[in-house]
């Protein structure tokens, strides 16, 4: 038994020394294949190397891994993250006016003349290029800045309204007191808010709230909106949009009535542009003139535009609204002098230190034409005078305007050139409206009945509503349904501006018509392709209130329309109906502006409205 268990245990040991010398041939034969294959792998593909593997790895676990389980620690591979491509911004139009036949300036008789500083020349040619882009890119101010918004004229309402109840609060809304100041020439005075007599209503940046004189309650209430209001008593009102209580004291400019809406600046510096629509009682004032208000403190840092020596007219009102070149610093002001003043400001803003200041470089630009102050009128008076009253559309570097002789004009505002002329016929008080479709831009605008001029007084006279091409000034086409009458101080006509229908309402434009029986009005909508109607909207009292157009949280189109026997409409802008009306009190020739849910407007008997919309 002792040598059986002797030999079973050599057997054992024999065996295990057997084992071990095949388990070691097994490795190395492994490694021998492994390495060989590791060498031919290097030496295929052509010398290139796998830009996803880390070098000097064979990538992922590999047999060393899967062999022992303990990989060799890689340096991790940083990925770069994908980059996602801005999108191509949509180009801007071109722009490059030029006359045909028919609106040469010349077919007018037009004579220009140019004023840089004190100098008259005969060429100019701006330092830096002027050059608007769409109404939308006007500002990033959130608001109404100027008359109808932009430079488009197209956007008197800021926001969308949210509407459930189709109607305006007008027993919730609250009021402002407006006095009057006396008329120099003839009697009576002038009250209230007048034409064209927009506010202004802004939403304010924190850091510029934080350097303007404003009470400490409007100072500390979150998210302000504050509506700027200049109106005929000679005062520049400042009020809370949500309350109607007074945000700062009032700028008193003296006895001069502001019937124009004046302008702020659109890239938010504190400052103001307004003009006076007749001269003042006040001694040692007198003339009217324009003005540049600081919003920091309420006090005017620059005048121009009284008696100004380079004018044709003898008179410096100033019912327009401006407008200003953000990238050349550059204020456009039209006068009913027959002036349009270019105005380089050179400003300074420093918002930290609350300060503001300009060193102004005036340039001037005149007009006369062959139909200016002529006699051959129905009543042998003097008539289509020099003038500016309506607000400039601006785009790209061209200004187009009317005046009270019956002129349509496209001006190179980097030139002084006049591109075209078109016939308006009569005095033209209303702000003409820009649209590109296609980007092709076009002109929507009409004209008055000055009576003396083409009929007699008491008489009435055609009324066209025009649409133009704003590459040529050629007539696209012509409305002429309407005929309007004038009486002493009430002109007929379209005084009020013309509203351009967006969105579901983007195929109408809507025009006030005034006087078109006796004292009656009405707004119609037209098509923009044919100008014909397509639905009219008749009022007791005639519209020189300006349309505005207001879309809902749903997308629907509705137009609020005042008239001169003080009521206020809501207006289904695809069907004309009228959803609500209410009376204000009394003549409403003011435009209104809306703010998201609010519609501020003011009377001619001395209220201002601030109207939730329901």
């Amino acid at each position: 038994m002792e040598n059986e268990a002797r030999n079973m245990a050599r057997h054992r040991r024999r065996r295990r020394r057997v084992t071990g010398k095949f388990i070691l041939i097994l490795v190395l034969f492994i490694i021998a294949l492994t390495l060989g294959i590791l060498a031919l792998s290097n030496l295929g593909g052509g010398g290139e190397t796998d830009p996803t593997k880390t070098p000097g790895k064979t990538g992922g676990s590999g047999f060393w891994t899967d062999l022992f389980g303990s990989p060799t620690p890689e340096a991790t591979v940083e990925q770069t993250p994908e980059i996602t491509p801005e999108p191509t911004p949509t180009p801007v139009p071109g722009f490059s006016p030029a006359a045909v036949e028919g609106t040469r300036p010349s077919d007018f008789g037009m004579e220009t003349a140019i004023r840089v500083g004190d100098e008259i020349v005969d060429k100019y040619l701006a330092s830096a290029a002027i050059d608007f882009l769409t109404g939308d890119e006007y500002t990033d101010l959130q608001g109404v800045i100027t008359f109808r918004g932009n430079n488009f004229r197209d956007a008197a309402a800021y926001g969308t309204v949210s509407m459930t109840e189709k109607e305006l609060d007008v027993e919730g809304a609250w009021t402002a007191s407006v006095g009057s100041v006396p008329k120099v020439y003839g009697s009576g005075a002038w009250t209230g808010c007048g034409w064209t007599g927009q506010p202004l209503i802004v939403r304010w940046p924190e850091e510029t709230k934080r350097i303007m004189n404003l009470y400490d309650s409007a100072k500390a209430k979150a998210d302000l909106v504050e509506v700027i209001y200049a109106t005929m008593d000679g005062h520049i009102y400042f009020l809370d949009l949500e309350t109607g209580q007074r945000t700062r004291d009032p700028v008193n400019m003296g006895r001069y009535p502001f019937k124009g809406a004046g302008a702020l600046d659109p890239r938010g510096y504190p400052l103001m542009y307004l003009g006076s629509g007749d001269d003042s009682r006040d001694d040692g004032t007198g003339s009217s003139h324009a003005s540049i208000i600081s919003l920091i403190d309420g006090k005017v840092i620059y005048e121009f535009g009284e008696k100004d020596g380079f004018s044709l007219r003898d008179l410096s009102y100033f019912d327009s609204s401006a407008l200003v070149d953000a990238e050349t610093d550059t204020l456009i002001y039209p006068g009913e002098s027959g002036i349009l003043y270019i105005i380089k400001l050179n400003t300074k803003y420093d918002a930290q230190a609350g300060t503001i200041s300009i060193n102004p470089e005036t340039v001037k630009w005149r007009y006369k034409g062959s139909r200016t102050n002529s006699t051959s009128t129905k009543d042998g008076s003097q008539g289509w005078w020099l003038g500016i009253e309506d607000s400039a559309i601006i785009w790209r570097g061209h200004a187009i305007f009317s005046d009270n002789g019956g002129h349509l004009m496209c001006l190179d505002l980097n030139t002084l050139t006049l591109d075209w002329v078109q016939d308006t016929l009569d005095d033209t008080n209303c702000t003409p409206v820009l649209e590109l479709e296609n980007g092709h831009p076009y002109v929507y605008t009409s004209t008055s009945f000055h009576g003396g001029w083409r009929e007699r007084e008491d008489a009435t006279a055609l009324i066209p509503i025009w649409k133009i091409d704003a590459l040529t000034g050629e007539y696209v086409w012509t409305n002429n349904d309407y005929h309007c009458q004038t009486v002493m101080g009430v002109s007929g006509g379209v005084q009020g501006s013309l509203a351009i229908g967006k969105g579901p309402l983007a195929e109408l434009i809507f025009v006030p018509v005034a006087m078109t029986d006796g004292s009656r009005g009405k707004l119609v909508a037209l098509s923009k392709a044919n100008g014909k109607m397509v639905w009219e909207c008749n009022f007791a009292g005639y519209p020189w209130s300006s349309p505005v157009a207001i879309y809902d949280q749903d997308g629907k189109g509705y137009l609020i329309q005042c008239n001169s026997t003080g009521y206020i409409h809501l207006i289904d802008g695809l069907t004309g109906d009228v959803l609500f009306e209410a009376p204000l009190g009394s003549n409403v020739e003011a435009s209104p502006a809306v703010f998201e849910n609010t519609v501020v407007v003011g009377t001619r008997g001395g209220l201002i409205y601030g109207i939730k919309i329901k």
